[in-house]
């Protein structure tokens, strides 16, 4: 039996041995999941969406940088994989030769899941050997669906048909039905809990700001795909929004109108949408178009009221002294 004296000096001596083929690190999260990586061969747009009984997924498994690539790294996450995956594919790496290089000195491979996309459209996939069952990974024409820790092996299947039998939808949409797919033939078999949604461009602009095209996240939701899908249709309503304020700016208010119109077909019950049609509408001499518009928006919201008295000062409601007393007088 060792002295008792000698335990202490034993007990620091262990903690100081290394420890052997350890497969994750406890800073990264266990995000099994189910998700897509894609590129749109009409646009160049790329796209990465994922769904998880976890929380906040987009934060760990999901990367994208337009003109580069995007990569999904799951099971037992690295999220290193992201940022050096992107790098790699950077310099010049096709994806199959980043995801070699990614897993080379890897210990934790056999639980790592990974795909990674490049700008060409070039997938490469890993599921480690030691991933939870059922899983899985399937590849086609620019795209590569993976899952792990799932109720059955048929979703990974079901993403792949997802995605290819709707084409003609715009890349966002598109991998939200392969995400869809993967739900409604059982999906993770812990439940739901977050999405992500990322879609970067294919090549670089002058403007690096407006290259990422759409990142939506769920972090916490007991239907995660239905709330981002809700997210991705107030992001394109947004996109008229902000095409009608471009119009605004050039000075073409026909353009504007037909924007903001759009915008508030989508959302009608969105006062924003509203009350920035109406503006425009008075700009344009269509008052009474606009005070119909406004009466209910002044009677929900007072403060867009007190709003509408602050816009002429800088120059985004052009009105005569009474057409503002008008306005400003609605009930």
């Amino acid at each position: 039996m060792l002295h008792k004296h000698l335990l202490p000096l034993l007990f620091l001596l262990l903690l100081r041995l290394p420890v052997a083929a350890q497969m994750y690190s406890t800073t990264d999260p266990f995000a099994h999941t189910f998700s897509i990586v894609a590129r749109d061969p009409a646009t160049g747009e790329m796209a990465v969406a994922v769904q998880s009984h976890w929380f906040s997924v987009g934060t760990s498994v999901s990367w994208a940088e337009a003109g580069v690539g995007v990569v999904a790294t799951q099971s037992f996450t690295n999220k290193s994989f992201g940022l050096r995956g992107l790098a790699l594919l950077k310099s010049g790496k096709s994806a199959q030769q980043a995801l070699d290089e990614l897993l080379s000195d890897d210990e934790g491979r056999e639980v790592r899941q990974v795909a990674i996309l490049d700008n060409q459209g070039r997938v490469a996939t890993h599921t480690g050997k030691k991933c939870v069952d059922m899983a899985g990974h399937q590849q086609g024409n620019q795209f590569s669906v993976q899952a792990n820790m799932m109720l059955n092996a048929t979703v990974w299947p079901a993403m792949a048909k997802a995605y290819e039998q709707n084409a003609k939808l715009p890349l966002a949409e598109r991998v939200l039905a392969a995400l869809d797919a993967a739900q409604a033939v059982g999906g993770d078999i812990r439940g739901r809990q977050s999405a992500a949604l990322l879609v970067v461009r294919g090549t670089v602009t002058a403007g690096p700001w407006v290259d990422r095209l759409v990142d939506l996240r769920v972090d916490d939701s007991a239907a995660p795909l239905p709330e981002l899908r809700r997210l991705l249709s107030l992001h394109r309503a947004y996109e008229h929004m902000n095409a009608g304020d471009l119009a605004v700016e050039k000075n073409d208010m026909p353009k504007a109108i037909q924007e903001y119109q759009a915008a508030e077909k989508m959302f009608p019950q969105n006062l924003e949408m509203k009350y920035w049609h109406a503006i425009t509408l008075v700009n344009k001499q269509q008052v009474p178009a606009a005070l119909a518009l406004l009466r209910p928006i002044f009677k929900q919201e007072p403060n867009w009221r007190t709003l509408t008295e602050r816009l002429p000062k800088v120059g985004l409601l052009t009105v005569t002294d009474a057409e503002l007393k008008q306005i400003l007088g609605l009930k």
